[in-house]
């Protein structure tokens, strides 16, 4: 299956056509999305939109950016939310020290509120980490039993290989098409294939020859692709592999 598991469809950049743009996208064979939370109202936004299309599948929490004025009572929305089924994993959430459009206490704060939940509740987690890679793995390093993905994954080989150890995937979308990205070319080359994951983090960052537009699922291939590539696979064969791990990593099989 090619799975999309990083997006936002609930972006105001696709209020004129959001709806036509999910159906080419569908249509392009495109098999599953994972519309991410980055705040309650988003989070709400994501949770409609898998009611409306079965299809998109959800993720509720706090990203960083939004930590700072963020309500006490906001983990027990979140809990509302994912007591539905089609809502898969705690994110987006985690640290950014390079934008710091939140002061780093209050990141940190609702970083590990959001973890100590997740582990409550024995769900995934997707974590945003930005210019915070020793932060993060302190944090992470705390919970035994979570799993999940570092989407947009932005590190070094060596913190890749950390994050397999303790069980955590790594999701890529369109920088890896970036002519200088070699980073992202020595991380998928040091990680197995089992803990890789497709994404667009679209309408954001999409890929080369399209850098700069508005992006979307439709490009998702362009990124397998280049990644099938580096990793000497067959592209089919690359992205049977990645739903296989979107689908591990998400609990999908449990939800037909």
């Amino acid at each position: 299956m090619l799975i999309d598991t990083h997006a936002h469809y609930d972006d105001k950049r696709f209020n004129g056509d959001r709806d036509e743009i999910i159906a080419a996208v569908k249509k392009s064979g495109v098999d599953i999305i994972i519309n991410s939370g980055a705040d309650v109202k988003s989070s709400e936004s994501s949770f409609k939109l898998t009611k409306k299309y079965d299809f998109i599948y959800a993720t509720a929490g706090v990203h960083p950016h939004d930590t700072e004025h963020t309500p006490e009572n906001t983990v027990q929305i979140l809990a509302d939310l994912l007591g539905n089924k089609k809502v898969v994993a705690v994110g987006e959430i985690g640290l950014d020290f390079y934008h710091n459009f939140s002061n780093r206490e209050a990141q940190k704060y609702w970083f590990k509120k959001q973890l100590d939940f997740a582990s409550d509740i024995n769900y995934p987690v997707v974590v945003h980490n930005r210019d915070a890679h020793s932060e993060t793995l302190e944090l992470i390093r705390k919970y035994n039993n979570l799993k999940g993905v570092f989407h947009c994954f932005s590190g070094d080989a060596e913190m890749a290989r950390e994050l397999t150890k303790l069980g955590y995937m790594m999701s890529f979308g369109g920088a890896v098409t970036f002519k200088n990205n070699k980073t992202c070319a020595e991380v998928l080359k040091a990680i197995p294939v089992e803990y890789i994951l497709l994404e667009t983090d679209c309408p954001y960052l999409a890929p080369h020859p399209k850098r700069g537009e508005r992006n979307d699922s439709r490009n998702l291939m362009l990124i397998a692709e280049k990644i099938a590539g580096i990793k000497n696979m067959d592209t089919r064969e690359f992205i049977a592999k990645t739903g296989e791990n979107a689908v591990r990593c998400f609990g999908l099989d449990n939800l037909s």
